[in-house]
């Protein structure tokens, strides 16, 4: 008997390697798998403007930063103790406007050029829910615990995020892979129906734009989750986030369609260097730790070598310090 549900996914159309330009956005999920990729040493940009739940706050990042538009002071609120935007993430916020501006200055010029030189976007969509502005009328990106008053609760249709991804997807990103990906994570302050009725959404509308764009892609990621690791050992202790287990499981099923078999051993060597680094000698000065580490300085060359642009700066000084 089989007792375990088996997602097959087709490899993407065009594999990660070292030489890829990633740029990720959306919901904390797509961070935690940008994590991997960065720590494996990928070039990977992640969220410059903060998490982003909703579809449309997403397409709004990407617009803002492909027409490099600034923040203006008329668009920053005050409430009372701190300058915030309602587009960018609250660490963004200051007491001094600003350095605030100054903050979503830089992240807005990084995210740019992250997104002008990207051959691959990550794209993870949270939430079909969003708040939209009683005043401005503009879905936000972040509420920052103002008032609920202030705001109106919508659930965006299939054809408002088909509409406002299929222009974004026929110019900034036409000639970049999209990869989408629902985020496992429920939005359990939806409730449990109104979560499963956003998430359909979702996946309906990334269905719908793939049989418009061929340069679009699908990662299920969601359905991983819900299907293959079906049983709450598989979530965190609040019941809501994957289980540091299952987030491995998930980045180990990516790797295997995204990154191809040559990547794949350049990433095996540098998680070796990188235990080994958390090798703790009994004696520092010794002329085995001194032999243990010319090692690894060998290998650390040998990479360099093959792979020019990542950088092994840390490593390198971690090795260099004991000799």
């Amino acid at each position: 008997m089989n007792f375990f549900t088996h997602i097959d996914i087709d490899p993407l159309p065009k594999q990660i390697d070292y030489s890829s330009h990633i740029l990720s956005l959306g919901s904390c999920f797509a961070s935690n798998i940008a994590m991997r990729l960065r720590d494996a040493k990928f070039n990977i940009v992640a969220s410059p403007t903060g998490i982003l739940f909703n579809p449309e706050s997403i397409a709004n990042t990407i617009n803002r930063l492909a027409t490099k538009i600034e923040i203006s002071t008329a668009e920053m609120n005050h409430d009372g103790e701190l300058w915030f935007h309602y587009d960018f993430h609250s660490s963004f916020s200051s007491t001094n406007r600003e350095q605030a501006i100054a903050a979503m200055h830089q992240a807005l010029i990084n995210g740019a050029e992250a997104l002008k030189n990207a051959d691959t976007i990550i794209i993870t969509f949270g939430t079909a829910w969003v708040y939209r502005h009683c005043q401005s009328r503009e879905v936000v990106a972040n509420c920052h615990k103002q008032p609920h008053k202030l705001f109106n609760r919508e659930l965006l249709t299939i054809d408002d995020i088909v509409k406002s991804w299929s222009n974004i997807l026929a110019s900034h990103l036409k000639d970049k892979q999209v990869i989408f990906t629902v985020s496992p994570i429920r939005h359990l302050s939806d409730g449990l129906e109104q979560n499963s009725l956003s998430k359909a959404t979702l996946r309906l509308a990334i269905a719908e734009l793939l049989k418009l764009f061929p340069n679009a892609c699908y990662f299920p990621s969601f359905e991983i989750m819900n299907d293959e690791l079906r049983d709450y050992r598989f979530y965190d202790d609040d019941m809501i986030h994957p289980s540091r287990v299952a987030i491995e499981y998930i980045w180990q099923r990516f790797t295997k369609v995204a990154i191809n078999n040559a990547t794949h051993t350049t990433m095996q060597q540098i998680s070796k260097l990188q235990q080994a680094m958390q090798h703790r000698p009994f004696n520092s000065n010794s002329e085995a730790h001194k032999r243990f580490c010319r090692a690894q300085l060998a290998i650390i060359e040998q990479l360099q070598g093959q792979h020019p642009h990542i950088n092994f700066e840390e490593e390198k000084s971690h090795f260099c310090i004991h000799l």
